[in-house]
């Protein structure tokens, strides 16, 4: 069983990697291929579609995890195909909604932003929102079954498709690769809703039952978790959207080669967030708080470790990395870098701040957190952006995320301590606690 379960991390470990690393390539092709300012309005169409998609969809799976779980525990199997057939509905909705937007501000977006080219790509990117939606309930599907090894197999597979998009579709030019993209979208959709169709038809079939008193309980974390999303939305999306507006697509492009060290170090940390998840749900479920909360810290023990001893070596080489890897060009974003760089490594020891509030089922602290940290966040991208375009944003980023720093460690110090008392009570009326 122990080889098992180490057998099932390497192999969502080694996924995820691979896909991160299909990804990297994917933007340095699309980087040098289409050039400073193509590749500026390519990055700005997805900042775009990315925005919309998320502001617009209902993050249900998170409330998805958490009871899907509980109902897997219980065996409330009547449950479990009611709240799944109920997510898959919201979602279609919710990426129906962001394909609309899109189409509604194709027409604009060349004179938002100042550049030519953006309509087109724009609408070439309408359809992503939409054709993506399903893909998180099939993904959390697997999950449930604790199969986070096939997932992640499944997104080096799925950008491996978008890959190959990039590379037929930048000798094209900026719309068609976009649009390929979709394609790309498209097929893995299908791929990972006949994986997670396999997967649901393992557990026991049952009637649809009514959701009962878990009802308005599920809907209040649909809600605290979309309204979170939105959160996410703005910090990550309408960033370089604002940044776009005040300082043109070419320093969104930069922004993106900037960003290069906060998706590498963020992918560093995406399977072992997506074990805590799967995991540390469970074993909260099971009454296992203690156990969690020692988790949180020896995650953030070793992450600090490691980025004491990778940053220096990273902020030293970064001008020759992006010289390398993305060309000459884009050495005007180096300093942007090395900023991001030190935000993606308390990023990167913060990791565990998007599962805990799922797993501990209170998804409005990442509503709180994730405000402050975005309300920090856009006025300084609006400011520093156009008084010093890329490195502004980045020295905004880098000033959001250390108060969002701080904000966590009360947190979760207070959370802590609720844990420890809830313990002691327990002890001391005698009921037993794993």
């Amino acid at each position: 069983m122990r080889s098992r379960l180490l057998w099932r991390r390497s192999a969502t470990a080694a996924g995820l990697y691979s896909a991160v690393a299909l990804g990297i390539v994917g933007t340095v092709i699309a980087s040098r291929v289409l050039g400073l300012e193509s590749f500026g309005v390519y990055a700005t169409a997805l900042a775009v579609a990315s925005f919309f998609q998320s502001l617009l969809d209902l993050t249900v799976e998170e409330s998805l995890t958490k009871f899907g779980f509980r109902y897997v525990a219980a065996e409330d199997w009547g449950r479990l195909h009611r709240l799944l057939a109920r997510a898959l509905e919201l979602k279609l909705l919710g990426g129906a909604l962001g394909s609309i937007a899109l189409l509604l501000l194709a027409p604009f977006a060349n004179e938002l932003f100042g550049s030519s080219g953006l309509t087109a790509a724009v609408l070439a990117a309408a359809a992503l929102p939409l054709v993506q939606s399903p893909e998180n309930v099939a993904a959390t599907v697997l999950l449930l079954r604790g199969r986070y090894d096939v997932r992640g197999a499944y997104m080096a597979f799925s950008m491996a498709l978008r890959l190959t998009a990039i590379a037929i579709g930048t000798q094209i030019g900026v719309w068609q690769t976009i649009a390929l993209i979709v394609v790309a979208q498209t097929i893995a959709t299908a791929v990972i809703g006949v994986l997670g169709l396999s997967a649901f038809r393992r557990f026991p079939s049952a009637e649809h039952a009514p959701l009962g008193e878990d009802r308005r309980g599920i809907v209040s974390f649909v809600l605290q978790s979309s309204l979170a999303t939105g959160m996410l939305s703005l910090r990550g999306t309408l960033s370089p959207l604002l940044l776009g507006i005040v300082a043109g697509p070419t320093q969104v492009g930069l922004l993106r080669i900037a960003q290069a060290p906060q998706g590498g170090l963020a992918a560093a940390s995406s399977p072992v967030r997506l074990v805590l998840l799967t995991e540390q749900t469970r074993d909260w479920e099971a009454g296992q708080e203690r156990d969690v909360v020692a988790g949180v810290r020896r995650y953030m023990a070793a992450a600090a470790g490691l980025m004491i001893v990778a940053v220096p070596v990273f902020m030293i080489t970064m001008p020759w990395l992006v010289r390398v890897v993305f060309g000459t060009q884009y050495e005007s974003a180096v300093t942007a870098a090395r900023i991001i760089l030190v935000a993606a490594a308390v990023q990167l020891v913060l990791g565990w701040t998007k599962s805990l509030p799922v797993t501990i089922g209170r998804p409005r602290l990442r509503i709180v957190t994730h405000g402050i940290e975005t309300l920090v966040l856009l006025p300084l991208v609006l400011v520093f952006g156009l008084e010093w375009g890329v490195t502004g944003a980045a020295l905004a980023i880098l000033v959001s995320t250390l108060v969002f720093a701080v904000v966590w460690a009360v947190v979760l110090v207070r959370l802590a301590r609720e844990v420890d008392e809830r313990h002691t009570a327990r002890t001391a009326t005698g009921v037993h606690t794993a």
